[in-house]
């Protein structure tokens, strides 16, 4: 194992989760109503990211998917989440009690283990030893958790006022990436015929 390979890596993961980022977005969860397992979301995330490293390609062809198919659909999920968070307005309902949904939807995936991870892991493959990558992984799991974990407690630091405005900025933030993250894969899914077809009208 390479130490400097390994931190390296982690940093690249901990830039694309952006979980100090989505904390906003956790908060808001928890005021809805919506139970947060931070062990399983974690440990989800962990799961969905191990998965993909080792089988992202083939679980997608396997669905007749690609990664761009993949990422656009990520960017859409993420395009709505910041619209909740600047405007105020409500697109996902949320199940209430136990039901873990709020907790693997949209918590481990898109916010942890999103298009944008999924696609980062393939890349690094080509670059890194899985062995790096997997102990990256878990570095970025284990502040996952202490940052889901320790949601609430940051937000009573942060102060009622403190938490909108850092849900007004994030919530421009995560509408940005979710913009490239659109820009830079849908010319990509349609195919050159159908963009030709487009072009005429047809």
């Amino acid at each position: 194992m390479n130490i400097q390979n390994v931190f390296s890596i982690a940093l690249i993961l901990f830039s694309v989760i952006d979980i100090i980022g989505n904390i906003p977005v956790i908060i808001d969860l928890k005021n809805k109503g919506v139970k947060v397992d931070s062990l399983q979301a974690a440990l989800v995330s962990m799961g969905l990211m191990i998965a993909f490293l080792y089988a992202g390609e083939a679980i997608l062809k396997l669905f007749g998917l690609d990664v761009q198919s993949f990422a656009v659909a990520g960017a859409i999920i993420l395009f709505f989440l910041g619209l909740e968070m600047i405007l105020g307005v409500r697109f996902f309902r949320e199940a209430h009690g136990n039901d873990p949904v709020g907790t693997v939807v949209p918590i481990a995936f898109p916010l942890i283990a999103g298009a944008g991870t999924m696609t980062t892991l393939i890349s690094l493959k080509s670059k890194y030893e899985n062995f790096d990558i997997l102990a990256a992984i878990f570095l970025n799991i284990i502040l996952v958790f202490m940052v889901l974990h320790f949601s609430t407690w940051i937000k009573d630091r942060l102060g009622d006022a403190g938490v909108a405005v850092l849900r007004k900025v994030f919530g421009i933030i995560l509408l940005a990436i979710a913009i490239k993250l659109f820009k830079d894969n849908f010319h990509l899914v349609i195919t050159p015929d159908k963009k030709l077809g487009f072009l005429r009208g047809v």
